[in-house]
């Protein structure tokens, strides 16, 4: 007996309407072929001899890089003009710090000086450091060999979609400072979150791709695969050393993104800036001991809830801001760009969420959890950005003190965010605790507390919900759709997937180099979910602004090496970079798919 899959529209809670998946209907006929036609099912071969000869060719293909740019495209006024925006903002340079230095810094009286920024690396108590890796300088690029980037063989089953990206479709590739740069301690940086949460044998993220020196070359890489859009983030203490309002800035911080910026749009390239990724600067936590606290929301304590952090989080964004939104289009979170800077780009705020599917969509109670969760996730920032209304009950309830949001909060944070980020890696699938949704939110000590849902990733037919990688992630593109439907129709706002990406199960393991590049289920996961970008896009009418891949190469996953999301490998011994199966797949996907193949 075989089953068919329809879709359910319920009504919940919050008197949205929703679809559902997995309601399974028993059906006696195998999976249907609408694309065979009918006579060929039902006719009869004809054997016969011939004279046999070798056929099959290889095709070679080449990946085609990003045309130079003839004109440059400005976003706001250049610095000089803006500065007047950030008034008393003074500018110095630091050096480098190692714990096994035998020198110290002299200018003990100048707050801000030399011995002042090694005291912040002696106080955060750094294990197993790694001062340098190979490059303590800029490297030249060197192009990229034609032999390199000649497109690997085809998949035999692969996407048989029609449809076309908009014109306007924003398609790239994804890093963060913290997981490619490297150089932690060198040329002014400051400590943060990221130097401290991991400890033991864990993984560190003091060299991992030497981005910072190698910027040139990883770009170089991307540009010739002809990847038109980089997202990047900026290392806030790489910018701000000491975080706070009033203290200097770091010069070689800001000529360093200067420069990757022009070197991008030199490249043909247009940059994505997000503003913080993770790397809370460690003066948020005061006793260092409060790192490991457990985060009421979210994986870890990002010392969000110190109370200078949102002034300083606000003075080092504007920093960032009048130096680059000249020349970056898209921007992740924040109020000050449109209405004080006159930015003309698009300013917007992400999330790091895996989107909820409920594991029972007849059973009410599983729908109820899954909106529960999604908007417990979403809603208590998306309800006032983009809709100017209150945070949803789940919130509201599950943490009673939150600070209420006024008519005149409301009216200033509406409408803030010109486009809904989110990364929607896999699904999960949701049911309600036995004992009920509320219960769990009265009891901070409930194992499922603060989401005080069961969070699965097997069906009711108890099948994992798709191929699963190495780590949380599953192939789920059907789901992706239904996502990013509910998303769009909940909030109104243009989506734009700013991350998704796939670890193959055990790549690190493999000991030969072509098999690891040869890495089919990652191609599978960007094809399948691209394809599921574009019906929702022209069969359910979403606004879908655009897809970035994570990550442009293997990097440091938080404490972990072998978890690869990466479209290249990167040899940890030389920092050699190459290209893998998947990287070629994705980018031919879209160029396939893009008016005029650019």
């Amino acid at each position: 007996m075989f089953t068919t899959v329809l879709r359910l529209c319920v009504v919940f809670w919050t008197l949205n309407s929703v679809c559902a998946q997995q309601i399974y209907i028993p059906v006696q006929s195998p999976t249907t072929r609408p694309f065979c036609p009918s006579k060929t099912a039902s006719a009869e071969p004809t054997y016969r001899f011939s004279s046999f000869s070798f056929t099959l060719n290889e095709t070679l293909r080449t990946a085609t890089s990003v045309a130079k740019p003839t004109t440059t495209s400005t976003y706001a006024q250049p610095y000089q003009s803006l500065s007047h925006l950030i008034p008393n903002v003074s500018t110095t340079t630091w050096g480098s710090w190692n714990p096994n230095d035998t020198a110290t810094a002299t200018d003990t009286a100048d707050a801000y000086g030399n011995a002042a920024w090694s005291a912040l690396w002696d106080a955060a108590n750094v294990t197993n450091f790694t001062a340098t890796g190979i490059y303590t300088t800029t490297v030249s690029p060197t192009p990229v060999a034609s032999s390199e980037l000649v497109l690997p063989p085809p998949e035999y089953f692969g996407p048989t979609d029609c449809y076309n990206f908009p014109e306007d479709f924003v398609f790239g590739v994804a890093g963060s400072a913290s997981q490619i740069e490297g150089a932690v301690a060198q040329e002014g940086r400051g400590p943060t979150l990221m130097e401290v949460l991991e400890t033991g044998d864990k993984a560190r993220d003091y060299i991992t791709n030497e981005n910072y020196y190698l910027y040139k070359q990883d770009i170089e890489r991307i540009a010739s695969m002809g990847v038109k859009y980089y997202s990047f983030s900026v290392a806030w203490t790489r910018i701000l050393p000491f975080a706070l309002p009033g203290t200097p800035v770091n010069q070689e911080g800001i000529q360093h993104y200067n420069d990757l910026i022009d070197f991008i749009l030199e490249k043909g390239m247009i940059p994505i800036v997000t503003l913080f990724h993770f790397d809370t600067p460690l003066q948020f936590f005061g006793n260092l001991t409060t790192v490991y606290d457990d985060a009421l929301i979210g994986y870890v304590n990002g010392g969000y809830q110190n109370e200078t952090f949102q002034d300083a989080f606000v003075n080092y964004g504007k920093i960032v801001l009048t130096h680059y939104a000249d020349r970056v289009p898209f921007w992740m979170r924040y109020h000050f760009y449109h209405e004080e800077l006159r930015g003309t780009g698009k300013f917007g705020i992400k999330f790091n969420d895996n989107f909820g599917v409920p594991r029972d969509p007849k059973n009410k109670n599983d729908v109820y959890a899954t909106t529960w969760f999604n908007e417990f996730q979403l809603g208590t920032f998306c309800n006032p950005l983009m809709l100017g209304i209150d945070y949803p009950e789940a919130y509201k309830t599950t943490i009673p003190d939150y600070v209420p949001l006024s008519a005149d909060d409301l009216a200033y944070l509406n409408g803030t965010a010109d486009f809904l980020g989110v990364h929607p890696y896999t699904a999960t699938v949701v049911s309600a605790p036995s004992y009920g949704i509320q219960e769990c939110a009265a009891n901070t000590s409930d194992p499922f507390f603060p989401y005080c849902v069961n969070q699965s990733t097997i069906t009711t037919n108890g099948w994992n919900i798709g191929y699963r990688s190495y780590s949380y992630v599953y192939i789920t593109p059907t789901y992706l759709r239904e996502y990013l439907s509910y998303l769009y129709n909940t909030w109104r706002t243009p989506v734009f997937v700013t991350e998704f990406g796939f670890p193959v199960f055990a790549e690190a393991e493999k000991a030969v180099l072509e098999d690891m590049l040869f890495d089919s289920p990652r191609s599978v996961y960007y094809q399948s979910f691209m394809s599921e970008i574009l019906k929702s896009i022209w069969e359910d009418g979403v606004h879908v602004i655009g897809a970035l891949a994570w990550s442009f190469a293997d990097n440091w996953e938080f404490g972990d090496y072998d978890a690869r999301f990466g479209l290249q490998t990167v040899n940890r011994t030389t920092q050699e970079r190459r290209y893998k199966k998947s990287f070629f797949d994705l980018v031919d996907f879209v160029k396939a798919r893009t008016p005029g193949g650019e």
